[in-house]
C-alpha cells in the first residue's frame, strides 16, 4: 500500500511541479508559488530516493551473495528505504534554498552534508 501511495503521490507532485514552472515565474508566483516549488521538489525527491534506495539495497543483496561475503547484507523494506529517504531528499532542496540566496560554498556544503549525515543517523538509530 505504501509504495503505490508513494508512487501516485511522486507522480502528481511531478505534474503538478511541470504545470507550476511552465506557467509562472518566480515574479508573478509570489511567495506561495515558490514554496510549492519547493514542497512539490521534495516530495518529488522523497518518491525517487525511496525507490533508488530500495532497488539498490535489492542489487547490493544480490550482489553480496555473488560474491560471498562473510555476512551478507541485508536489503531494506520498502518502510525503512521510505524513512532514510526522507531525511535525504532534503539534500538537494536544501541546495537550492541556499543557492537561492546565493549562499553555496564549501563551507556551507559541508554543514547541509553534516545535517543530513546526523539525520541519517538518527533513523538508523531509531528504525533498529
Amino acid at each position: 500500500m505504501l509504495k503505490i501511495i508513494i508512487s501516485i503521490t511522486t507522480l502528481v507532485s511531478l505534474c503538478f511541479l511541470i504545470m507550476l514552472l511552465n506557467t509562472t515565474t518566480p515574479a508573478t508566483a509570489g511567495p506561495f508559488g515558490i514554496l510549492m516549488i519547493f514542497i512539490l521538489a521534495y516530495i518529488l525527491s522523497i518518491g525517487l530516493t525511496t525507490y533508488v534506495l530500495y532497488y539498490s539495497s535489492r542489487i547490493m543483496v544480490r550482489l553480496s551473495i555473488i560474491f560471498r561475503t562473510r555476512r551478507p547484507f541485508e536489503a531494506f523494506s520498502f518502510k525503512h528505504a521510505y524513512y532514510y529517504s526522507s531525511v535525504i531528499a532534503a539534500l538537494p532542496i536544501l541546495l537550492v534554498g541556499l543557492q537561492s540566496v546565493g549562499a553555496v560554498g564549501i563551507y556551507e556544503l559541508l554543514l547541509v552534508c553534516m545535517f543530513v549525515g546526523i539525520g541519517v543517523l538518527y533513523v538508523s538509530k531509531r528504525v533498529r
